[in-house]
Parts: C-alpha cells; structure tokens; sequence
C-alpha cells in the first residue's frame, strides 16, 4: 500500500537547528522571488520590439530563481535524485508525466529538469486559481504555464492557444503533467472506485487513475512539436515528506524511475492515447509496489 507521510525527528532541538539552518537561505529566497517578478512585469516593454527576447529573459528568470532552490538544499542537506530506467538526452522536448504525492515531487523534477539543461523551460499544468499567488503564481504567468478549471469544456479553448504558441515561436519545453489531477491519499483513491468498477480495471493501490483528456489534448496539439513522452514514477524510502520537511533538510533523497517514449511510438486518437495512459498508470502502480517492498527502481 501508498507509504505513509514522513515523521519529524522527535529531537526538539533536532529541528529547532534545522529551522535555524534554513532560515537564511529563505530569507533570500523570497524576496528575490517578488524582486524577479517585478523584473518580469518590466519584461514586457520588450514584446512589440521582440517576443524572442522577452521569453528568453522570462525563461532566464525561472531557471535562475528554480537554480537557487536546487543548490541551496544540495549545499545544506546534500539533497539529491537516485536515477533509474532510460537514459534521457539533454534539452529534448517532451511531456513529463508523472505521480503527485506531496509538494517536494515538484522539486525533485527541478533536479531531473537542470540535469537535462530544461529547468528554465518547464511548462507546468497547474489550477487556475495559482496565477493569482504572488511570487510562484504571478511567475509562471510570464512562462505561458497551462492554467485549468479542470472542465474540460472552459479549459479546452485556452490550452490549445498555448500550443498554438508552443508551436509558432517553436518554444523549447518539458510539459509536466501530474496526469491523476491531485495529490494521492487513500480517501481521493477510494473516491475513483465507482468509476475502475465502471471501467473494468483493478483500481491501482498506489497512484490515482489518471484523467486522459489533457493529456490526449497535449500529446495530439504538440505531436509535431515533441520529441518524447517521459514517465516519471517518484518514490520515497522512509515516508512521503511534506514541503516544509524537504526545506528541512527530513528527506534528502527522492527516487525517480524514468521511461522514455519516443513521440513517433504513441498512438493517435485520443481513446488510444487514454488506454496508453491506463496502461502507464498500471506499470508505475506496480512499480511504486516493487519500490515500498525493497527500496529500490529496476535500473533498466
């Protein structure tokens, strides 16, 4: 079964030090959050002249601050990734799928992304309501990140005029998609057994079913934009850490098993493209099952 959240050192002291520890590296952090977003807002005197320029300043801006966030815990706690399954060139453009347990997830694909020279260049999928949070939200608005209503009728029309972009200024990306729509818990998992009994599949122990519709919808608007689809499956050792307890330096290490699917090797309709999903969805449950007995991906 799914692992349970990771537990705070019992040490009172243990993690008064780790608050002290982090509290500089926080205090820089923020504020140059709002000082790269008001340097955004100014970006924009440069789209009549260039919209070139003015995405790559936005991109220079994102990998930039999401830099500092990455080797600020590698210097304080040694946070790291343990790599498994494909290799994965650098700066291809792909869809990132993978399952969303807590906040550090995101982070930990920050790792993968630098690795691989896109961490300027990730595109999240993200709720709507995100762009009206100052700092992380105001952001990703400069980065023509996808926000959704999750309707799929309100969100249809503006998801396909961001490919449209995508394509026409042929605009490096990695599209992350946490494709099960929220972050797994037992009870959200329980709430998808009408609908694997309706289905006729096994509902998944470790993961949530996956909603297919934007990702059918993402795969057939930038098919010609693409090079792959990654399936990312994210796995804890000692417990699934919440984003304050990554900021403390309580889980330093996160283990990502990749798979790399060639574009040219994914079906086309969009009813093919939802079982492909299904059939992912089945092998990383079984994965994250494999993971939680012996601590370990397969390398290959």
């Amino acid at each position: 079964m799914s692992l349970q959240p990771l537990k705070n050192p019992e040490s009172k002291i243990a993690r008064l030090a780790a608050t002290v520890k982090v509290t500089p590296a926080l205090i820089f952090l923020f504020p140059a959050l709002l000082v790269i977003n008001l340097a955004q807002m100014t970006s924009v005197v440069l789209i009549p002249f260039s919209r070139k320029r003015f995405r790559r300043f936005n991109r220079w801006c994102a990998n930039t601050w999401w830099s500092w966030c990455v080797s600020l815990v590698k210097l304080l706690h040694g946070t790291r990734v343990e790599m498994t399954g494909d290799q994965v060139p650098a700066k291809e453009n792909a869809i990132v799928v993978a399952n969303h347990q807590q906040m550090p997830d995101i982070t930990f694909l920050m790792f993968f992304a630098r690795e691989k020279q896109r961490l300027g260049d990730l595109k999240w999928v993200v709720k709507d309501a995100i762009k009206y949070v100052p700092g992380v939200g105001w952001g990703m608005l400069f980065l023509d990140c996808i926000f959704v209503k999750r309707d799929w009728a309100k969100d249809q029309a503006s998801i396909e005029r961001v490919f449209s972009k995508f394509m026409e200024g042929n605009i490096p990306i990695w599209l992350v998609s946490f494709v099960e729509g929220t972050r797994f818990t037992p009870a959200k998992r329980e709430e998808g057994r009408k609908y694997a009994q309706k289905r006729g599949i096994a509902l998944p122990r470790n993961v949530l079913l996956p909603r297919t519709k934007g990702f059918a919808a993402s795969v057939q608007g930038l098919r010609d934009h693409l090079d792959a689809v990654y399936d990312v499956t994210i796995g804890y050792k000692e417990g699934v850490p919440s984003l304050w307890q990554y900021t403390l330096g309580f889980s330093r290490v996160a283990h990502l098993h990749v798979r790399r699917y060639p574009i040219e090797d994914l079906p086309g309709s969009s009813e093919e493209l939802a079982d492909w999903l299904f059939s992912r969805n089945t092998e990383k449950d079984k994965l994250l099952e494999e993971f939680y007995k012996t601590g370990s991906f397969p390398e290959k």
